[in-house]
């Protein structure tokens, strides 16, 4: 047998060798056919046997796939439409039947996968109002969405993994409407808000101006009885001064007198000049 030949052998034999096994990765769900029949597709991950020319493999992606819908319309509660745009992220579950079904085929499993969804929406949509949909019951539709579309995506042989909302707009008749009802809205919690800020306004000036009367008063009566105090203080120090020296206290309160009497050069003053209050003017010995 010459070198050829056994190259060809070996290389005929290798290359059946090839054809006996394949692998299957953890991306990977795998169907094995005998003559067009499934044979098995419950495989994990490893390295298996199939006979040449008889069995034949069909491997599919096992990775979480992403179907973006379009903006689609729904019917609110209120009968009116909202504009929604999402996607829904899915998995192969049931690789026979997804074969079976669809025929292994990500675009068809999409388009009856987006039907689903829609249904689903449309359903959940209907029972409730703008303000919920938009405010309050996000995570309540989705965990609701992805139960009731998981029944019949199951039949297809998929599983859904999540369902989200991207967005929901409201079309523009409907948006101007709903701004309306906001802006009367804010404008009335707006008139409340300042009602009761006058009402309080008022309450704290009168309270505010009680307290200046009464602080008013109190600070008259300290200063009248201050003032009251200081006067007898003053005559208890001008009668113990007068006792002491009582002409000099004389000629003292003269001097004052004659001070607050001709403050002006314009003052006149009308008197005897023998009188008692010009007595420190006359030349004593």
């Amino acid at each position: 047998m010459n070198a050829n030949k056994l190259i060809s052998i070996i290389s005929a034999l290798f290359f059946l060798g090839m054809m006996c096994i394949f692998t299957v990765h953890e991306t990977e769900k795998v169907i094995k056919f005998k003559f067009g029949e499934i044979m098995r597709y419950d495989y994990t991950p490893g390295l298996y046997f199939k006979l040449p020319f008889i069995n034949n493999v069909k491997k599919f992606d096992a990775k979480i796939q992403t179907m973006d819908s379009k903006p689609e319309r729904f019917l609110t509660a209120e009968k009116k439409n909202v504009i929604v745009d999402s996607f829904v992220k899915w998995r192969i579950g049931d690789v026979k039947t997804f074969y079976t079904v669809v025929a292994g085929d990500i675009n068809q499993a999409n388009l009856r996968l987006d039907q689903i969804i829609k249904d689903a929406f449309r359903a959940e949509f209907s029972k409730r109002k703008i303000k919920q949909l938009v405010s309050t019951d996000r995570s309540i539709i989705r965990k609701i969405l992805i139960k009731n579309s998981s029944e019949i995506a199951s039949s297809l042989g998929m599983e859904i993994v999540d369902v989200q909302v991207k967005r929901i707009d409201l079309p523009s008749e409907v948006s101007s409407s709903v701004f309306r009802r906001m802006e009367a809205e804010r404008e009335r919690v707006a008139r409340d808000f300042r009602s009761q800020g006058s009402e309080k306004a008022i309450a704290i000036r009168a309270d505010a101006d009680r307290q200046r009367v009464v602080i008013m008063a109190e600070a008259f009566r300290t200063a009248e009885e201050l003032r009251g105090e200081g006067d007898a203080k003053s005559s208890e120090i001008y009668a113990h001064s007068y006792g002491k020296d009582i002409e000099f206290f004389t000629f003292y309160r003269s001097l004052n007198a004659y001070k607050k009497t001709f403050s002006n050069a314009s003052d006149m003053l009308v008197i005897e000049p023998n009188s008692d209050f010009f007595k420190y003017f006359k030349h004593q010995k």
